[in-house]
């Protein structure tokens, strides 16, 4: 049995796919079991390679493969344990990219339902986002989604249109409008994960264990890592979050924004073909509005 799709251009994989790729390209492992993974991202596919290690198969081309280079130097700067690459693969067995092996983190996504200790959890974070905009490593690539805001309101325009009858469109263009007006980044661009959703980060006993997914990594604004304060952060630790990160008016609006076109963009394409990121995308919409 197949694997569920996500979108119209993903390739087939299966478990049978990843046992024929470890066999052939990492015989040191072929013995060992092989299970699909249930996660909610969308661009790669994950299946558990014994104990102890994560296959990650991109579903599409689109997906990159920046963290491969860039994780083993930013993970000792970095509060909390990131993916080890253990292995890249090449392209065979009618699978046609690139795909990796990783080592096995522990931990759950959170949800906002779920949060045990918010509290803890923002310090967590926050202290997390601070490591990364201390990082000083030279040549690093633009982050994703790390560009003006105004980047975003062509599909953004696209996503209104098709959201029509999910969610009250008249408050969220004026929501996205008056975050658009908001003055751009004009400091240097600073290192950034840019992809702070709650399917990246696992906790234990709700605290924040690991951060996951460094595809989207690079610099840009610093308000790209403020999304998670919309997507999982209650509305009662937010302003903690703010004040531990020293966030200025301009910046929180920009992050606030992006939270905003981040949920409205996935939530037509993903109502169907992803239900906990379409939730969540909804989650993020209603506490946007709240705050505007």
């Amino acid at each position: 049995m197949r694997a569920r799709k996500m979108h119209a251009d993903e390739v087939d994989h299966d478990v049978p796919l990843v046992h024929r790729l470890i066999a052939t390209q990492f015989p040191q492992w072929a013995d060992l079991p092989v299970e699909p993974f249930d996660s909610s991202g969308t661009d790669n596919a994950i299946y558990r390679l014994g104990q102890d290690m994560a296959v990650r198969l991109p579903r599409r081309g689109t997906a990159g493969d920046k963290d491969l280079r860039w994780l083993p130097r930013l993970a000792p700067l970095l509060p909390v344990p990131v993916p080890v690459p253990l292995g890249e693969g090449r392209p065979a067995e009618g699978y046609p990219f690139s795909w990796s092996v990783f080592g096995w983190l522990d931990g759950v996504n959170p949800s906002p339902e779920t949060l045990t200790a918010p509290e803890l959890l923002t310090k967590d974070l926050a202290e997390f986002v601070t490591a990364f905009r201390r990082i000083d490593l030279p040549d690093g690539p633009p982050g994703y989604r790390g560009g003006p805001l105004s980047l975003l309101d062509a599909p953004m325009r696209i996503a209104l249109d098709d959201s029509r009858g999910l969610v009250d469109t008249d408050a969220v263009t004026a929501a996205w409008e008056a975050d658009l007006k908001t003055p751009e980044w004009a400091g240097p661009p600073v290192w950034i994960h840019a992809d702070l959703m709650p399917g990246n980060l696992l906790v234990v006993q709700g605290r924040l264990s690991a951060v996951i997914d460094f595809g989207t990594v690079g610099v840009g604004d610093p308000s790209c890592d403020l999304i998670v304060a919309w997507n999982l952060l209650p509305a009662a630790v937010r302003d903690d979050f703010r004040a531990a990160l020293q966030v200025d008016d301009a910046t929180w609006a920009r992050g606030r924004g992006r939270a905003l076109a981040i949920a409205l963009i996935a939530l037509p394409y993903y109502l169907n073909t992803n239900p906990v990121f379409a939730a969540n995308a909804r989650h993020v919409i209603n506490e946007v509005l709240a705050d505007h």
